[in-house]
């Protein structure tokens, strides 16, 4: 793994993580929005304590896990990858309100335009604040858009020690099965 001095990361801030994504999608998943090592490297989901790829290979969403470069082979498997918010951050609590809402209207655009059948927003914090939805949970959600379901699973972050890897991929299993159907 290559590794980044801290001015390297901090200078990451102003690079833009590249969507994973093209039409008639299964699921396309929504990070909140790049962290420094996903702006530093490019791709989504790179710190090494993340757990999203270690989880989409558990849920059975691909039959090995990918790492983070190879995050282009999702498209094989009718699956994408999008932020709420472009702006790289070490946190994600350094975004404002303002933020969190001009990204839920540029993604309902978004996925308005690409149709996938599902998706999925990980982090029930960011979907409540992108979406002004305070008592959404994580699972299906009422909220369509356009004619795609939503559905929130848990912040693969290794900052939420409230879901592990293995209860993380049962949701991610739930959501899997639906997207088959």
């Amino acid at each position: 793994m290559t590794r980044f001095t801290p001015a390297e990361l901090e200078a990451a801030r102003d690079r833009l993580v590249p969507d994973v994504v093209a039409d008639d999608l299964r699921v396309l998943f929504c990070g909140i929005n790049p962290g420094l090592m996903s702006a530093a490297t490019g791709h989504h989901f790179a710190r090494p304590g993340n757990r999203f790829w270690p989880v989409l290979h558990l849920s059975g969403f691909t039959p090995r896990q990918l790492r983070p470069a190879e995050q282009r082979e999702l498209l094989t498997y009718g699956l994408g990858i999008t932020n709420v918010v472009a702006r790289a951050t070490a946190r994600a609590d350094e975004l404002s309100a303002d933020e969190y809402r001009e990204g839920g209207r540029l993604l309902a655009l978004k996925v308005a335009r690409l149709r996938p059948k599902w998706l999925a927003v990980v982090g029930v914090t960011a979907y409540r604040a992108t979406f002004d939805d305070r008592k959404a949970q994580v699972g299906p959600q009422e909220r369509v858009i356009a004619d795609t379901r939503v559905w929130v699973l848990p912040n693969p972050s290794g900052l939420n020690a409230h879901w592990t890897a293995q209860t993380m991929a049962e949701e991610f299993a739930r959501l899997r099965a639906a997207a088959e159907d």
